[in-house]
């Protein structure tokens, strides 16, 4: 017989009604029918495991007093009796009640005051004394559900001055039964039940018996005060023998995987980047808020991201002039793609030059030109961090650029604006960042990457990557 059989057959059950409700909407297909399931996940959470427990099982239920209704146990527990009752509605600025209308607060403007009314107070005195008979109903509810023994648990900071304050307010109201005006003091089960005890002490069979904090806690302090013991020690007290190597293993067992727990499994080219150069730490966000831009100075990675967004709009193919550019700038501005200050700074001189660059020239005759393309792959962790984990991380990243030449040469160009020395300083900090740009690009097109660039807007020239051996 299958593991969990019954269980496995009521889920089958439960996915089949599932199934039901599904064809009886106007969506048809697998796609629409797993984004129902996803959308039931995420919005009812509607789809745990089936139920098995019938309403005779014996086992311990776990309730509210609503859901109680109409049922008994043998034995019922009433918690958290002291819990005291929701009044936060009647703290509202405006009280609305189905017979009596509304109830709200008067402001005065000039005065700048505000201050409930009459209709508001009305209001709130007879929407208290409803929740408090609706209080009343549903604890009449919770001790009617016991057939043989009724347990409730409550707390209190001061039972001592508690129980006092109950006897002496009980002296004051000598009415034979306890009246509205002196429940309307109270605020949980706890109170009512405790004035019913302490009014009619040897009319009922109940009992309250009050449990000093110091005795509840005084197992745990004693175990809290317990040094605690090394791993050396606790084989000692177990008396690990070489018979009980076992015992020794498992207390000693290290899971065989710890470095692969370490890695994601789901991260960036730039973090990948970061973290490479010991840099992770370091990395911050760079979007700066709407209402802060134009009081702070630019950073110059921020100028740098300006210069990359504009040179993410050329066109390929045009030829470009220092006027053609302007143009385009302007237009970003129009359409608040760049903020005044980050317009000023840009400094349209880089652009055209990457414009008059062979890269440039050689993509007017490209059959294929690519732009900011984002792509996921898997990597293994090994070859990137060179940890000998073999378990795969899937990396996302954003491609700047790259196209296919008149003689099918698959081209490379990543767009840096860092402030460098030199070339060499360029290809040491994003060697790894291309690499996996470069296997990307070969797993889509199923072949190599011919030629692989960096082209640096402070330098104003492109920067050809040499290929590794074998590649």
């Amino acid at each position: 017989m299958m593991p969990n059989g019954i269980l496995r057959q009521a889920n089958l059950k439960s996915l089949f009604e599932k199934a039901k409700q599904y064809g009886q909407a106007s969506f048809k297909g697998l796609y629409n029918f797993i984004n129902f399931i996803d959308k039931l996940h995420s919005t009812s959470g509607d789809l745990s495991a089936a139920k098995l427990i019938g309403e005779n099982e014996n086992v311990v239920r776990i309730m509210s007093i609503h859901k109680s209704k109409g049922l008994e146990f043998p034995v019922v527990f009433l918690c958290n009796s002291s819990k005291q009752f929701n009044m936060q509605d009647l703290n509202e600025p405006i009280l609305m009640h189905q017979d009596l209308g509304l109830g709200v607060e008067y402001i005065d403007e000039k005065r700048k005051l505000q201050y409930s009314t009459l209709s508001k107070e009305a209001l709130k005195i007879v929407s208290k004394e409803e929740m408090l008979s609706e209080e009343m109903r549903v604890l009449y509810v919770a001790l009617t559900r016991a057939k043989e023994q009724l347990i409730i648990t409550g707390t209190s900071k001061d039972a001592e001055k508690d129980i006092k304050d109950k006897q002496e307010m009980l002296t004051m109201y000598t009415q034979s039964k306890l009246g509205k005006h002196l429940l309307k003091k109270y605020k949980s089960y706890l109170d009512w039940l405790e004035l019913v005890y302490y009014k009619h002490p040897k009319e009922g069979v109940m009992t309250i018996e009050v449990v000093p904090k110091n005795e509840v806690t005084e197992e745990k302090n004693e175990l809290e005060e317990e040094e605690p013991r090394n791993m050396e020690d606790l084989l000692k007290e177990l008396q690990v023998a070489d018979e009980n190597e076992f015992i020794k293993q498992q207390l000693n067992w290290q899971y065989e995987n710890i470095a692969a727990s370490k890695i994601e499994s789901k991260t960036s080219v730039s973090k990948i980047k970061a973290k490479m150069l010991g840099s992770e730490d370091k990395v911050q966000l760079t979007t700066v808020p709407n209402f802060l831009k134009g009081e702070q100075k630019l950073t110059g990675a921020q100028k740098g991201t300006v210069v990359h967004l504009c040179m993410q709009h050329l066109v390929p193919g045009t030829d470009y002039t220092k006027e053609s550019i302007q143009a385009l700038v302007d237009g970003l501005l129009l359409k608040k793609r760049i903020t005044q200050q980050e317009y000023e700074s840009i400094d349209i001189h880089k652009i055209e030059q990457f414009t008059k660059s062979s890269i440039w020239q050689d993509m007017k005759q490209a059959k294929v030109v690519e732009q900011e393309k984002t792509f996921y792959i898997n990597i293994k962790a090994d070859d990137i961090y060179q940890n000998g984990i073999e378990d795969d991380i899937l990396v996302q990243g954003i491609i700047d650029l790259y196209y296919i030449t008149s003689n099918d040469e698959l081209v490379l160009v990543d767009y840096k604006t860092d402030y460098v020395q030199n070339e060499q300083e360029l290809v040491d900090k994003y060697k790894v960042q291309l690499d996996i740009y470069k296997k990307a690009l070969e797993q889509v097109y199923q072949r190599n990457v011919d030629r692989v660039y960096i082209y640096s807007t402070h330098l104003g020239k492109e920067i050809e990557i040499p290929k590794t051996k074998g590649a």
